[in-house]
């Protein structure tokens, strides 16, 4: 059985009517079943309109307007749910079972460690676990060491600076962590401390080089357009 291929016209029609019209009533004017209609609608990912579906043209609005086995069973307006208020305790020895506030289980427990303990991140730093709010995501319930130990003798960390460690005075190990190795800088001058041309003088280079080159690719594009 050979199938009717859409045309563009067809498409453009489909897009056009679908999604404020019944697939009855755009079948017929494209000379195609329904289902048809339903299928090709789905697989260009057309949806019916807000409207549509909140009208009475609607399938779901008639149905539920129409079937006597519905309309018996919607609420009516001003009638009292009979659970309005009640609160539902369950029985036997669910209580026993239920979790509790704090619980833990699963992975989770598996891997707690308490507060107080120690870990190296992914950046190689030592880190801290200071807190087991549930309301935070488990990498913030960490803090760095060296942060720590700047904040305990200096107070709170000013807006917009940040702790880092002096120039090759970078450690892991806790003893070792000391406000000594450690300063507070401006996020600007960590900026600028970490630029490649401060770095690593060839990489600087390449950086440049390949900035010189991406502004020549894009006038020669521009180019090309004019």
């Amino acid at each position: 059985m050979n199938r009717k291929m859409w045309t563009e016209q067809e498409i453009e029609s489909l897009r056009r009517l679908y999604p404020d019209h019944s697939a009855e009533v755009v079948g017929k004017v494209l000379g195609r079943k329904p289902g048809s209609v339903h299928q090709k609608a789905r697989s260009l990912g057309i949806e019916k309109s807000e409207a549509f579906n909140q009208s009475d043209r609607s399938g779901r609005i008639q149905r539920g307007r129409q079937n006597p086995a519905m309309v018996a069973t919607q609420f009516k307006p001003g009638i009292t749910p009979w659970n309005k208020g009640v609160h539902w305790v369950a029985g036997g020895r669910s209580a026993e079972t239920r979790f509790q506030k704090g619980q833990m289980s699963g992975a989770a427990q598996h891997n707690y460690v308490p507060i107080g303990s120690f870990r190296i991140n992914a950046d190689g730093h030592l880190e801290q676990k200071v807190t087991d709010d549930p309301a935070l995501v488990p990498a913030r319930r960490w803090t760095p060491v060296y942060r720590l130990v700047w904040e305990r003798e200096n107070g709170p960390i000013p807006e917009g600076f940040i702790v880092v460690f002096r120039p090759g005075m970078r450690t892991a190990v806790l003893e070792q962590i000391t406000t000594d190795r450690l300063e507070c800088i401006s996020r600007a001058e960590n900026a600028r401390r970490n630029h490649p041309r401060n770095t690593h003088p060839e990489l600087a280079r390449l950086v440049q080089l390949k900035g010189a080159i991406t502004r020549q690719v894009n006038r020669i594009n521009r180019e090309a357009k004019a």
